[in-house]
């Protein structure tokens, strides 16, 4: 008898191709419809993407000139959503939530320049939910149908009814694919204070409170910005095309772009053009020399354009891929560089003392990139010559999606501090998407400081070589960006440090959410036959109620500590983290020089008097 080689593969035969029905792959791999998953942790999760797919439509509808209100109301993890458009067409209530690629939006004459564009949104919904309904109501009729894993469950006939035109969807998102999930207020509210801003005029009901905006992109710009503008908020409008810009005193750019009210975190063909025609403007206005990124260094701006039939990179539509507006239109970078040149020019000349402020903060930026121009290219030099991947960094293998050219979600960089805790870390990760940068010791307190000792202080230098910011988040290697410190006052010294460094120079990475703490357990609790990891004193004790009598406790007083095995846990599919975010009230220079600065005895009372106060609580 012939015997087979250990390498020979199975047959390949007729029943190994399957054609799977389009609920079951979406069910089977949702990543693709709707991104990550998560459990709404983070506002990338997919929950978030259901309810914005579902959003996108009743925007749709108020784009398109009807209806001027929706209504959300998200409750014990039931999502409703209600507008008061035109209603689906009768007739198409089932077609629309439950069959592939149908939908109006292929028919630019019914929406010209809407979100959605393949038919695709609420279907995916439809699968991913245990109870979806939709409801249309439509002059003076109404059309339900009722899902469950978009099989359906229950359909009406069309019937009389007094409700207002327009479509109402509910559904509760399957805990058989998001697992525990929570709906978070911050990520929803900001969610739909974009779509307002993106449409003046438009009321959203969230829970009891109204969002609304009546100055569009200006009242986001005045709700992002951390610092104040060094010039009144420059806003330019015409058809198709919405932009708002200033200057502030941070380092870095900070831009948000949208696409037919999609806002496209990672950017794409129109804030490529936005950005390169800004700095041509207003380099052909002054009629200098300028380097572009003297012009934009501490720029804050928004555009918002709408496009026929837009190309996104993904279903999630972060990133635009077009390069034409329409069929008929020009190229996305032609459009914008029309305007913004006609615009631009045409505000600056108008307004003097506008052009006054921002020829001042391009002149100091030139002055402070020449200053530093010398210790810039030997830092460079030196990072080159340090070789990260043996000495600080200790690289992951895939930072990038292939097929997008996007960040991997899952890619990170841990910081920490010690040989032992960068051990620990170093021996347990996942060394395909976590890499480790070890610190030496206590980095430098930079409040107050330029951007020269970015390039002066070792530390600085090669963790920005490490993260590829130097010249902006374009370069950025890694989506995650983890402090991973003890949790001790020296710890949290070095947390405070480390968040000192990025929001003085680089404020931008905690603004597009890549910066966050590693929670990591301080104690473990155990018996003979179980193990707690306690991350607070109240899951200490109830991991000790728990566990019964004379169990063994352990107080893990630093990273090094944590051996590696166990180490795994904390770093691997249930990692703790705390993202650092800014809101409109942190102002960030004052909070710094508050916190950082060299007021000591004020900052020792604050201490003192909040100290009284924590245990006058917990007494």
């Amino acid at each position: 008898m012939e015997k087979k080689s250990p390498l020979t593969t199975p047959d390949y035969i007729d029943e190994d191709i399957k054609t799977l029905d389009w609920k079951e792959h979406i069910r089977r791999r949702p990543g693709m419809y709707i991104g990550k998953l998560g459990d709404g942790s983070h506002a990338e999760d997919g929950i978030y993407v259901l309810l914005k797919e579902v959003l996108d439509n009743s925007i749709d509808e108020y784009m398109m000139g009807y209806g001027k209100s929706v209504e959300v109301t998200i409750k014990d993890g039931s999502v409703s959503v209600r507008d008061y458009g035109r209603g689906v067409p009768l007739g198409k209530v089932l077609d629309v939530s439950s069959k592939m690629n149908t939908g109006a939006k292929y028919d630019s004459k019914a929406f010209k320049k809407s979100v959605g564009l393949n038919g695709v949104g609420i279907k995916a919904v439809n699968a991913l939910s245990s109870y979806f309904r939709i409801c249309s109501n439509r002059d003076g009729e109404s059309k339900q149908v009722e899902y469950c894993r978009a099989v359906v469950t229950r359909e009406t006939e069309i019937a009389p009814t007094t409700e207002t035109n327009g479509t109402s969807i509910r559904f509760i998102p399957d805990k058989e694919i998001f697992k525990d999930y929570e709906y978070k207020d911050e990520y929803i509210e900001k969610l739909l204070k974009n779509y307002v801003f993106l449409n003046s005029g438009l009321s959203i009901h969230y829970n009891g409170r109204r969002f609304y905006s009546r100055n569009g992109l200006v009242d986001l710009l005045n709700e992002q910005m951390t610092t104040e503008p060094l010039y009144p908020i420059i806003h330019l409008k015409g058809d198709d095309i919405e932009m708002v810009m200033t200057h502030s005193n941070q380092y870095g750019e900070e831009y948000y772009s949208f696409v037919n009210g999609q806002y496209t975190t990672q950017g794409g063909t129109h804030l490529s053009a936005f950005k390169e025609h800004i700095g041509r403007v207003v380099k052909e206005y002054y009629n200098k020399n300028f380097e572009y990124p003297d012009i934009r260094a501490g720029v804050v701006a928004a555009i918002s354009i709408k496009v026929e039939d837009p190309v996104f990179e993904s279903q999630t539509k972060t990133k635009l891929g077009s390069r034409d507006m329409g069929p008929q239109g020009p190229t996305v970078g032609k459009f914008i560089g029309d305007f913004v040149k006609k615009e631009l020019d045409n505000f600056l000349h108008k307004h003097a003392e506008t052009s006054e402020i921002l020829l001042r903060k391009i002149t100091e930026s030139e002055k402070e990139r020449k200053a530093i121009a010398g210790v810039t290219k030997l830092a460079r030099e030196r990072a080159k010559k340090a070789n990260l991947h043996n000495k600080k960094l200790r690289d992951c293998r895939v930072h990038f999606n292939d097929a997008k050219g996007e960040l991997t979600q899952d890619s990170s960089l841990f910081i920490t501090e010690g040989d032992s805790a960068s051990g620990s870390i170093t021996k347990s990760r996942d060394p395909n998407l976590q890499a480790v940068f070890s610190l030496r010791g206590k980095p430098l307190n930079c409040f107050g400081l330029t951007k020269k000792i970015v390039y002066e202080n070792e530390e600085f230098n090669l963790l920005q070589a490490a993260l590829n910011i130097e010249d902006g988040l374009e370069g950025l290697r890694y989506n995650k960006v983890i402090i991973a410190t003890d949790a001790d006052v020296d710890g949290m010294h070095i947390r405070l440090l480390l968040i000192t460094f990025f929001l003085q120079f680089f404020p931008d990475l905690i603004k597009s959410n890549h910066v966050y703490i590693l929670q990591t357990p301080l104690f473990r609790v155990r018996n003979n036959r179980q193990t707690w990891y306690c991350y607070t004193e109240e899951e200490r004790r109830e991991a000790m109620r728990t566990a019964g009598k004379n169990p063994e406790i352990t107080r893990f007083k630093g990273l090094g500590e944590i051996s590696p095995d166990e180490f795994r846990h904390f770093i691997g599919k249930d990692i703790r983290l705390d993202q650092v975010t800014m809101r409109k009230e942190d102002l960030v220079k004052e909070m710094l020089a508050f916190y950082m600065g060299k007021n000591t005895m004020e900052r020792q009372n604050f201490i003192i008097d909040n100290l009284v106060v924590e245990q006058e609580i917990a007494s």
